[in-house]
């Protein structure tokens, strides 16, 4: 079943990247208008949450109780950790970012997949930082 685990992984991925496809949510005019209520809120980013949250709630709550994941990895689901202000820098990062450019890590690398220059940038830009953040975490 282990042998699963690649497969799972890229159906799980194409599944996840087509589902942002249809909603809509690689088109960063749409995340930015559910973001900014101050003008024409668009709430489909909350029904497209909500329909994720649903589908995935009895999913997570099966391998929470099972211990492991179908092909059988085990994990471990019970690492909580304090807020610290590594959590909270890196929150306001991504905040700033998504609500600045109206992309986040899943739809970029969804717009990056289909050749966008802008979206190439992105996953560029984030994989300079996952580097230097790793690279920073280890000076420590």
């Amino acid at each position: 079943m282990k042998q699963l685990t690649p497969l799972i992984a890229l159906l799980s991925g194409l599944i996840f990247g087509c589902g942002l496809i249809l909603s809509g949510m690689t088109n960063p005019a749409n995340v930015r208008a559910f973001l900014d209520i101050s003008r024409d809120w668009n709430p489909a980013l909350a029904l497209v949450m909500g329909s994720a949250i649903v589908v995935a709630a009895p999913v997570f709550a099966w391998v929470r109780k099972r211990g492991k994941t179908l092909p059988g990895q085990v994990v471990d689901l019970n690492n909580r950790r304090p807020m610290d202000r590594r959590l909270l820098i890196g929150s306001a990062i991504f905040g700033a970012g998504w609500g600045m450019l109206g992309v986040c890590p899943g739809p970029g690398l969804v717009v990056a997949a289909s050749g966008d220059a802008g979206g190439l940038l992105f996953v560029g830009a984030m994989s300079v930082g996952m580097v230097l953040c790793h690279w920073l975490s280890r000076r420590r």
